[in-house]
């Protein structure tokens, strides 16, 4: 089994979940939930997090080991840009740094322009249910292009719009835990949708260089149940139909910006409901990209009768998410063939219980044999056809799991919370670094 030479290899974070000094910015709508009583569990908060602000050189030394070619990290808006829209100095040095000291080492930086963060002030201005949030993100985004653009060519505008909308919007789940109606709910999507059309126009205006764009949705992988024509074609259809509740399926989030178009049904939705989406919008959220990220974890098996049951005894991480690894390959696959973009797996990875054993090491094959599988069901993809570019395993180290707190470990470096957020490099690290070294041989 060969990737190939010019192979993506890396690993992603996001910033609230791994920065910390949290005192040289200003407040998002994290720092707000986890404020709230109850909101994540065991009251933890982002206030240090992995401590990567003033770590962050370590960090890239133990990627540099790993033999990583690239990091996909996000940046923080009110780190950069204060609240009265002067610059924060301080961040704009830590991300001029953190940049920096990546190229020195060989690594490539992809960066994400939002995970997640919301500027606090800004929420309390409407957030994305304000008609003008996709221009505050567009300027947020040309002040970033203008910063960074000269050593950062690989962007990505949103993280796992799904995510922040409808679990920080819809269900309450996610910061800000609002549960809006259906209605509002859209159009807050509505708007995500043409901030990431802002974004995407300021990089190609005021990038210094010629910049690669993409987004990276989670999306809703169905996997067919058999390899039979019919059902792969009965599991092709639902995963690109409209779903229910509306706001979570591909149709919402990836066709308009992959195909520049939404649903005819959600058309109608949005007329009936009296949110604009004019033609202007759609040209702007349909603008063209160079890959298209996914993220991906889970799956939903699928046949000709329908939704297929979890068996007794399914295969599952500490988070309880069904491990599925040819959701990989379909994901790959049904994306690649509608949308006709290269593929990059902008975060695959599973959560575990790992703890240090007595050897002082942190040994995790659940992680390993999990890795091994989907790696395995993306080479597949990639010799059936499917253009993939690369591969970036979640996470580089454990880190802020939002509401879950720090109990559900990620990382391919375990952080010793207990002990000044010292890293141990698991086994899953080292065999990461053996794949990349040998090109996948060793699957």
């Amino acid at each position: 089994m060969d990737f190939g030479k010019d192979f993506i290899w890396g690993t992603a974070t996001a910033s609230f979940q791994v920065e910390g000094g949290a005192d040289k910015r200003g407040e998002n709508v994290w720092d707000m939930f986890c404020r709230k009583e109850n909101a994540v569990k065991y009251g933890h908060d982002g206030l240090i997090a992995c401590d990567h602000y003033h770590r962050f050189k370590e960090d890239v030394a133990i990627m540099k080991e790993m033999g990583l070619n690239a990091y996909r990290l996000s940046l923080s808006w009110r780190r950069i840009i204060n609240e009265d829209g002067s610059l924060n100095e301080d961040g704009v040095r830590f991300y001029n740094e953190l940049i920096d000291e990546l190229l020195n080492c060989g690594i490539e930086p992809y960066v994400t322009l939002f995970h997640w963060d919301y500027p606090l002030d800004l929420y309390h201005r409407g957030g994305w249910l304000n008609p003008d949030s996709p221009k505050w993100f567009g300027e947020y985004t040309k002040i970033v292009t203008e910063l960074f653009s000269d050593r950062v060519k690989n962007w990505f505008t949103l993280n796992e719009t799904q995510c922040f909308i409808s679990l920080g919007h819809g269900l309450g789940i996610h910061a800000p835990g609002l549960m809006m109606s259906e209605e509002e709910v859209m159009r807050c999507a509505h708007n995500a949708n043409r901030a990431h059309g802002h974004a995407l126009a300021a990089i190609r205006a005021y990038s210094k260089q010629k910049a690669s764009v993409g987004f990276a949705p989670v999306g809703s992988v169905i996997v067919p149940e058999t390899d039979d024509p019919k059902t792969v074609a009965a599991a092709r259809k639902r995963m690109f139909e409209v779903s229910h509740p509306r706001y979570w399926g591909n149709a919402i989030w990836i066709d308009p910006i992959m195909l520049g178009k939404y649903d005819p049904e959600l058309m109608e939705y949005f007329a009936d409901h009296k949110i604009s989406v004019t033609d202007e919008d759609m040209k702007l959220i349909g603008g063209d990209l160079d890959f298209m990220g996914m993220n991906l974890y889970v799956g939903e098996r699928f046949g000709l009768n329908g939704r297929t049951p979890l068996k007794v005894g399914f295969d599952m991480t500490a988070i309880e998410w069904e491990v599925i690894p040819e959701a990989i390959y379909w994901g790959a696959r049904f994306y690649y063939e509608r949308y006709k973009k290269p593929i990059l797996v902008t975060e695959n990875g599973m959560a575990n219980t790992d703890m240090i054993s007595a050897d002082g090491c942190v040994h995790d094959p659940q992680r390993i044999e999990f890795m091994r599988r989907y790696l395995c069901e993306l080479n597949r993809a990639m010799r059936d056809g499917s253009e993939v570019m690369g591969y970036m395993h979640w996470s580089l180290m454990d880190n802020f799991e939002w509401a879950e707190g720090y109990q559900k470990r990620f990382g391919l470096v375990y952080v010793d919370y207990k002990n000044e957020c010292r890293r141990i490099v698991k086994d899953s690290g080292k065999f990461y670094a053996d794949i990349i070294k040998t090109r996948g041989a060793n699957l």
